[in-house]
């Protein structure tokens, strides 16, 4: 049994590297940002075993049981940051319109794979995608069977929309192509249709639904703002993903299309770009959380002033609504609306996820709660504040660290020198 034991260990070593070990281990943290107290705590000891934070404990202990210490006393550590909205399967680029028919199913997957990879090394351990053909729930398992290296993955895996709508896979193809595409492919028309997408999610493996509640700004249709279901499709939407304890959330950038999501009981809105203080008082009234994307906004805005990086339909929704972001952004949290930390990685680049921060900053929202939004909020919304999103004793060993302090300069959050996953390392720089 033992010379079993040290093959498996070698081969384990071998596929995955080092890393792939969980080990006892102390980390010695010269500061610390526990997700639940508002301060900057100083120096301390977390001691992990196997996946588990067992203790965390003022000072630097030394470890005991061959366990191994990391030397982090010039770094500040925090719990491993939640993106809430990602696309994993895909990269901005000026042909992306084009891959659609060049890339195979295994082309996207092994992109994926890198795009998964990024997103961990730069602190982000968990993460919500939220839209991609369903290459996303194949990931997904992968990551959790330990196959390859990445973020923990909740995925809704294909987005569901109306005939045209922002999630109509085949927006802009010509007539011979383009098909009907149905539930089966994420479009509705009807309540019999919501209720059949959303049990073809369940049957496929998502975790969550995602819905396009207006126009979107990247696909290849004209309104970016323009409701796009009526309440009783959204009704069948909500009440049929809450039968499965699934909660949805809704892209949506005009104030129509928002208000009848919130109104139906979605549990976040994405983008949320021309929210007015009525949909803000909504949102308050009905506990819905805005996941504002901010960078995604700026990235297409700047994207869209390159000939010829987006298609002509494209190029003045980008313009007019990616700049909005921020500043609707900026009233919200200060009218007291529930933020989720979220950044639509993949219209920009992956790895590039925590700018965020210094947009929320920029806009008003103190660096703790930023911090916050990404850590203990984002955990509650996905059921798993029992588990990640704080450094506490008895949840999972999700740990990062940044030189300096993120409280007095946000920016530092960018560049991510440690990265623990259930009490793996997998960078230590």
């Amino acid at each position: 049994m033992k010379r079993s034991y040290v093959l498996i260990t070698i081969l384990t070593v071998l596929f995955l590297g080092k890393s792939a070990i969980a080990q006892n281990t102390y980390l010695h943290c010269g500061n610390v940002i526990d997700g639940v107290q508002d301060e900057l705590l100083g120096e301390h000891t977390l001691i992990i075993e196997n996946q588990k934070i067992t203790a965390i404990e003022k000072g630097y202990q030394s470890p005991t049981n061959n366990a191994t210490a990391i030397n982090l006393r010039d770094k500040t550590c925090l719990p491993g940051l939640i993106d809430m909205h990602v696309h994993l399967e895909g990269q901005t680029s000026p042909d992306n319109y084009i891959k659609q028919f060049t890339l195979n199913t295994s082309d996207v997957a092994f992109n994926a794979i890198g795009y998964a990879k990024t997103t961990l090394m730069a602190g982000f351990t968990t993460v919500r995608d939220v839209g991609g053909s369903g290459v996303n729930i194949s990931l997904r398992d992968a990551i959790n069977a330990g196959k390859v290296v990445g973020p923990r993955i909740f995925t809704a895996g294909k987005s569901i929309a109306t005939t045209g709508g922002h999630a109509d896979p085949t927006n802009g193809w010509k007539n011979e192509i383009e098909g009907d595409p149905g539930p089966k492919e994420g479009v509705v028309n009807g309540v019999a249709d919501s209720r059949k997408a959303v049990r073809q999610r369940y049957k496929d493996g998502s975790d969550l639904i995602k819905i396009t509640a207006t126009g979107g700004v990247l696909s290849m249709a004209k309104s970016g703002t323009a409701p796009q279901f009526k309440m009783d499709e959204l009704e069948a939407i909500i009440q049929t993903a809450n039968d499965i304890g699934y909660h949805v959330a809704a892209h949506a950038h005009g104030v129509e299309g928002m208000q009848r999501a919130i109104k139906a009981g979605v549990t976040t809105i994405e983008h949320g770009t021309l929210m007015d203080e009525e949909t803000m008082n909504m949102m308050k009234e009905y506990g819905t959380y805005l996941v504002p994307t901010i960078t995604a906004g700026k990235s297409v805005a700047d994207s869209a002033k390159i000939p010829g990086y987006y298609p002509e339909v494209v190029v003045p929704k980008a313009k007019a609504i990616g700049p909005e972001i921020q500043k609707m952004f900026s009233r919200a949290y200060k009218n007291g609306v529930n933020v989720a930390f979220g950044t639509d990685a993949g219209v920009f680049a992956h790895g590039k996820n925590a700018k965020e921060f210094g947009y929320m900053v920029e806009a008003g929202m103190p660096p703790m709660k930023a911090i916050q939004s990404a850590t203990l909020t984002a955990a509650k919304i996905l059921k798993m504040d029992t588990q990640i999103g704080t450094l506490e004793s008895g949840k999972l060993a999700d740990v990062i660290a940044v030189s300096g302090n993120p409280i007095e300069n946000i920016s530092t959050l960018e560049n991510v020198s440690f990265v623990m996953k259930e009490g793996v390392i997998h960078k230590n720089q």
